[in-house]
């Protein structure tokens, strides 16, 4: 149905949940989605190992200082944008009892804010595959849009310790505001890194075994990885992207592991994993804070095209690149949804969880709806597309 609309396949996954969510259908019971903690911790384990995939260093070298100057800039200043609004606007529209400005207000921007880094790849790839799009633009967004997720992903182990030691209260000094981020950072690193090697010497003793057997040991050593990462106390979506990182530079079996996860794994986890995002959504929190989700659109969206131009300027991008790059930045999804439903089984975030939870979902909705769309006027407008379309 949605393919028929032109709208990504990630926005009918989404749609489902939704209408197979409790409050909507009496078909599944009301607790079913609050029991789900591990099909989703599997889910987010496939979809950051496929991140970290994309961190080819040939690639990333070859792709230039352009495109990692732009990068670095849209997925920074979206965060540093949509926090800095937040924190304006959220006192504006968050009345639950007991909230404060350092336990409620700062806590949710800071959340939010590293969730709009992330571009959602796939949404822009489909645009560019659909209208045949070739050039600099195209090329700049499709690699800013792979390698911001890393971003993402780096700014939300940060936001997660600072939110966390805000909201229970405890005294800010230099080990909660630096150290402890540090620690969460670098050991998530060494930890992916261990089991990255680990799994290339692992696949050594598979080379010779079918499919199946490299998907198995694909799925033992991430899950292995990310309950580690949970039991010392590091980040586990951290730690498996440089899993996955680490497999794309020094296995030899690169092409063939990433080609069959592709094949074999990657629709069957981002259809249980995005149906079960709708079924998260709460109806009455999300009506209630319909505006916090508009805010961050708009202010996710001047970050993103502020970054963008800053980023192309800073590099001496074409100017093409410099006017319309950030139009195909704006989809988001995939690595967002998940992200939040880890915060969620974080229970120092209680009663703030599902506040960022409808806002990154119901935001999620407006972007992989307006995003290819934009998309395509954007790389359109730059003259990538040919005329015949």
């Amino acid at each position: 149905m949605v393919r028929k609309l032109g709208l990504p396949k990630v926005t009918g996954f989404i749609l489902a949940g939704v209408l197979l969510n409790p409050t909507v259908t009496g078909f599944i019971p009301k607790d079913f989605a609050d029991h789900t903690d591990l099909v989703t911790n599997i889910a987010l384990s496939f979809i950051t190992f496929s991140v970290g995939g994309t961190l080819f260093f040939s690639r990333v070298k070859r792709l230039g200082k352009g495109i990692i100057s732009i990068t670095l800039f849209e997925a920074e200043s979206a965060f540093v944008v949509v926090f800095a609004g937040m924190v304006l606007v959220a006192p504006l529209f968050i009345h639950t009892d007991g909230a404060t400005c350092t336990g409620t207000f700062i806590p949710v921007a800071l959340l939010v804010g590293c969730l709009a880094s992330p571009t959602d790849p796939s949404a822009t790839l489909a645009v560019v595959h659909e209208y045949k799009a070739k050039g600099k633009v195209t090329s700049t967004i499709l690699g800013a849009a792979a390698f911001d997720d890393a971003l993402g992903i780096i700014n939300y182990s940060v936001a997660i310790a600072l939110s966390q030691t805000l909201v229970l209260h405890e005294k800010l000094s230099f080990s909660s505001t630096v150290w402890t981020p540090a620690v969460d950072i670098f050991g998530a690193v060494a930890l992916g890194t261990a089991f990255g090697f680990a799994f290339n010497l692992l696949t050594r003793l598979l080379s010779r075994e079918t499919e199946g057997v490299l998907i198995v040991a694909v799925l033992a050593t991430l899950s292995l990885c990310f309950g580690v990462a949970s039991l010392i106390g590091v980040d586990e979506l951290l730690s498996t992207m440089t899993m996955g990182m680490i497999v794309v530079n020094y296995n030899r079996l690169r092409e063939k592991i990433f080609k069959i996860l592709e094949r074999y794994t990657e629709e069957m986890i981002f259809v249980l994993f995005f149906t079960l995002s709708g079924m998260h959504l709460s109806f009455s929190t999300l009506a209630q804070h319909l505006a916090l989700v508009a805010f961050f659109v708009a202010f996710r969206t001047v970050g993103k095209v502020l970054g963008a131009v800053v980023g192309a300027q800073v590099a001496r991008s074409p100017s093409k690149v410099k006017k319309y790059a950030a139009g195909g930045l704006i989809p988001q999804g995939g690595i967002v949804v998940g992200l939040a439903l880890l915060m969620q089984q974080n229970h120092a975030f209680d009663d703030i969880s599902d506040i960022v939870i409808n806002v990154i979902i119901g935001a999620t909705v407006i972007h992989e709806i307006a995003g290819p769309i934009i998309s395509k006027a954007a790389i359109k407008a730059a003259g990538e597309i040919p005329s015949a379309r």
